[in-house]
């Protein structure tokens, strides 16, 4: 099978992932529950993975590296640490669900949505320092949309939210992993990335990076102070009740090396070309129109086009019997569509990884090609 939905989750992974899961199940019990080799063992690849987050993300201490099941977790601890009723609260207009339906759940709040035009990062600047200087409590911004890979202007963002000392909040689902990130020089309150994308990992990890402490979402075990009733008032045990992922995070913590010995810089070229070469072969077949910056440092690996006379879903079929995988509609992000003006068509999308290659995507093309006849 040809993958092309890498920004759902990398099918592809590093061998030394899965060899690390299969592991931790065999060898690796419950981190800070016990005195056993097997527990001591589990202590240690947790305390190397936030090491290693911490190095490759620009974290001061990995104590400020929270395990967390996915993002969406992640940026519902963030969200309902620093969101209270009565506040106004800016998004960007390409915000994933994950984002959304927290603040949604939220009452008494003022959302303020900036939908600004795809692929214009100096208008998202322009209006977000207006509302900054009409009064907003907490900015939440994504730093790659994960329908569209536009790359927001997340370093300008932070410096206008230290600026007028408001907290941020940054979803780096598309981003970690590609575009390097560093937590003490953005200063943000949370970051918030899952494990199973950019940083091939496996499903059900993620990190978020904590610029305070943050309010705990889930309340219980932490193998820590365990006569106080409340959560411990410091990191990571004040976010991280019951047992941990430890099998999860051991693969985590290879793929997290993979990452580290390839480069970001690398992995974010190979993709750029293969979404270069695919807008150029789409925007030769008629009646496709392709969702492309221009300027390459706009744009990761993740490309969105659609068909004229075709529902999006009509392609998605055709491709998945010919044993290519890519995602149609709304990609849990209804606000990019509306942002883009794509909402009632929604999208095909294709997100490239390192594990993709030109022949993958000639292959591709010429299924395009046939469907298009």
């Amino acid at each position: 099978m040809i993958y092309f939905d890498s920004a759902a989750t990398t099918l592809q992974k590093p061998k030394s992932v899965s060899k690390a899961v299969a592991f931790a199940m065999e060898k690796m019990a419950s981190s800070g529950r016990g005195d056993s080799s097997a527990s001591l063992s589990a202590s240690e690849v947790m305390l190397t993975c936030r090491e290693t987050a911490a190095k490759l993300f620009g974290v001061p201490e990995p104590e400020q590296v929270v395990f967390t099941f996915n993002a969406t977790h992640g940026l519902n601890i963030a969200i309902k640490s620093l969101v209270k009723s009565g506040q106004r609260v800016l998004i960007s207009g390409y915000e994933h669900n994950a984002v959304s339906r927290p603040i949604a759940s939220i009452p008494g709040i003022e959302v303020l949505v900036l939908d600004t035009p795809l692929f214009e990062p100096e208008v998202f600047v322009e209006r977000l320092e207006k509302e900054l200087r009409a009064g907003v409590d907490v900015v939440i911004c994504t730093h790659v949309s994960n329908v569209f890979g536009y790359i927001l202007p997340v370093d300008e963002v932070a410096h206008l939210c230290r600026e007028w000392n408001v907290p941020l909040i940054v979803d780096a689902s598309q981003a970690a992993g590609t575009i390097p990130i560093n937590m003490e020089a953005l200063q943000a309150a949370f970051i918030a990335m899952p494990g199973h994308k950019g940083l091939y990992g496996p499903q059900g990890t993620g990190l978020l990076l904590c610029g305070q402490k943050g309010e705990p979402l889930l309340h219980g075990g932490t193998g820590s102070l365990s006569f106080l009733q409340g959560m411990p008032d410091f990191l990571p045990d004040r976010l991280e009740a019951g047992t941990h992922n430890v099998s999860g995070i051991a693969g985590l913590l290879q793929g997290l090396r993979f990452v580290e010995q390839k480069g970001e810089t690398t992995i974010f070229l190979h993709e750029h070309k293969l979404k270069t070469a695919a807008a150029k072969g789409l925007s030769e077949i008629p009646g496709i129109e392709v969702f492309y910056a221009q300027k390459g440092d706009l744009q990761a690996g993740v490309l969105s086009f659609r068909m004229e006379g075709h529902d999006c879903a009509e392609v998605g079929e055709y491709l998945s019997r010919h044993q290519i995988a890519v995602r149609t509609g709304l990609h849990c992000a209804p606000l990019a569509h509306q942002s883009a003006g794509t909402e009632k068509t929604g999208t095909v999308r294709l997100s490239f990884s390192a594990f993709n290659h030109m022949q993958q995507l000639e292959r591709f093309l010429d299924q395009m090609r046939r469907f298009s006849n």
